[in-house]
């Protein structure tokens, strides 16, 4: 990241009593602030006022959590815990790429709905309240397209592993590993 960027970007300080701080403003800020600034597309960094350490994460992770335990819940008790099982996994990495990319490509066919000719519905803003309205009539085609988006998503998910396991017995397969037998328990 360039200096230049990081000066530009919107530092927020978080003090031991739990407050926020924004330090553009010089005021005081709450993590409804926080969200705003997401919602806006500000870049901001929070960091421990004593140790500077990065808790830009924490913060949004803790938005996440306020938001999932207020109203409808984006992520079902089944999807948090097949993520949490990735964690330690070796596919950890690789899984959070496979989510990243995923929620761009969301966000991208948003933003092509959002900027196209639906958007310019006499001159105006594409406000959430056309958003909704548009989904309202719109729903089953874009669910279709999300589902297409996903199954082929699932498929190179699928080849990749497959690719990997190829791989992995191709470079293991000239060793001679020789089977352990079960471990006998009787003592």
């Amino acid at each position: 990241m360039s200096s230049a960027k990081k000066n530009a970007e919107r530092l927020i300080k978080k003090y031991p009593n739990r407050r926020l701080y924004d330090t553009q403003t010089s005021s005081y800020i709450t993590l409804t602030d926080v969200k705003q600034l997401v919602l806006d597309n500000e870049e901001f960094t929070v960091v421990d006022a004593k140790s500077t350490e990065d808790l830009t994460r924490s913060i949004l992770l803790q938005i996440i959590l306020e938001e999932e335990a207020n109203g409808a819940p984006m992520f079902s008790s089944v999807v948090l815990s097949q993520i949490i099982r990735y964690y330690g996994h070796a596919m950890q990495g690789m899984m959070g790429s496979y989510l990243e990319k995923n929620v761009q490509a969301f966000t991208d066919i948003q933003r092509k709905f959002t900027t196209g000719a639906v958007g310019a519905v006499e001159g105006k803003p594409f406000s959430p309240e056309m958003w909704t309205q548009f989904m309202n009539v719109q729903g089953p085609m874009m669910q279709g397209m999300m589902n297409n988006y996903i199954d082929q998503s699932k498929s190179l998910f699928v080849q990749m592993q497959e690719q990997m396991q190829n791989q992995s017995k191709s470079l293991f397969g000239a060793f001679p590993f020789v089977p352990v037998p079960p471990a006998d328990d009787k003592k």
